[in-house]
């Protein structure tokens, strides 16, 4: 039996990654996801706060000899949110809206509730987690090399979305080919993770053709691989697929490495220019495939003041296994 992810991770990312609440005043709340239960001290510095844990769990024998089995789980996703007279913030308000975002997300994601997509919008130099860098080179060069340089604010938000406006990078030495560094955070446990998909949605130019080549960096033999190259002089999107070996291209810290290039080096008259619309990184993880919310209520505290404003949801999930017997 493969090893699968805690429900209570996938539904907690699920939420931090996919969760938007945009306060009355037209700026995003701040919301911390956490595990079990209401944290005081936490709501003095969020809008709110969500928690995420374990009620029950079911298994479920799909066959006679009861190696096929569907494990139920049943999820308490609890939202907190108090009131703050002094910030002007109406309790009750704010958690109406998060409320409404839980259950907005749980069911759009219920199909697929273990797989997450990152990309760079809203990432500038600041953000700890995604990076991009650029550079020319005549060699590809590791993740590691100090010769990499990372876009500034601005350059970050040509590659915030695919909408035709692009980051571009030129090289005009002989030899030297426009690079392009995408490093992606993946908040899962490398082991539990069972594909990573890639994408590069752009194109290159250069005076020996169009085109542009990716590649993941394998950490455990020290090496860019699983090229795949395009020949487009106008946008188009390329996509590397991972679905063995996994641990390979995932380092310590959790980060995944992409790199683009243009196919072509420039000849010292005509340069190499790579242009970037937009990067994706799809991971999926073994663990749940459904989740759906089954109920909520309120559960509201307002015999004290603050009031403290609280919605409990049971969220219904499963995952098949089989179980082998020894």
């Amino acid at each position: 039996m493969s090893l699968a992810e805690d429900p209570v991770i996938t539904i907690t990312r699920l939420l931090e990654r996919y969760l938007r609440v945009v306060r009355d005043n037209g700026s995003l709340a701040t919301i911390e996801v956490s595990g079990e239960w209401y944290n005081r001290e936490l709501l003095k510095n969020y809008d709110g706060q969500i928690s995420v844990g374990l009620d029950r769990s079911e298994n479920h024998k799909l066959s006679f000899d009861g190696n096929l089995r569907r494990r139920l789980c049943f999820l308490r996703v609890n939202v907190w949110v108090t009131d703050k007279p002094e910030q002007g913030i109406v309790g009750r308000t704010i958690r109406d809206k998060i409320r409404a975002d839980v259950n907005r997300v749980i069911r759009e994601k219920r199909n697929e509730p273990n797989v997450t997509d990152y990309h760079f919008g809203g990432v500038g130099r600041s953000t700890g987690t995604h990076k991009a860098f650029h550079l020319g080179s005549a060699s590809e060069l590791a993740p590691t090399d100090s010769s990499w340089t990372e876009l500034t604010d601005s350059e970050y938000q040509k590659i915030w979305y695919s909408d035709d406006t692009r980051f571009s990078k030129s090289a005009s030495e002989n030899g030297k080919y426009a690079l392009m560094l995408l490093r992606f955070k993946i908040e899962a446990n490398e082991n539990v993770v069972k594909q990573i998909v890639l994408k590069f949605e752009g194109y290159g130019t250069a005076p020996g053709g169009n085109g542009v080549t990716i590649k993941a960096w394998n950490f455990s033999a020290n090496a860019w691989q699983n090229a795949v190259s395009g020949t487009g002089g106008s946008d188009e999107t390329l996509t590397i697929n991972l679905s063995s070996n996994l641990p390979n291209y995932i380092d310590s810290n959790g980060y995944v490495y992409l790199l683009v290039r243009s196919t072509n080096p420039s000849d010292g008259v005509t340069p190499a220019i790579l242009y970037c619309d937009y990067v994706e990184i799809d991971f999926t993880v073994n663990g749940i495939t459904y989740a759906d919310v089954l109920t909520y209520q309120d559960r509201d505290e307002v015999r004290f003041k603050p009031f403290l404003w609280r919605t409990e949801f049971i969220v219904k999930s499963w995952l098949l296994e089989t179980v082998y017997t020894t």
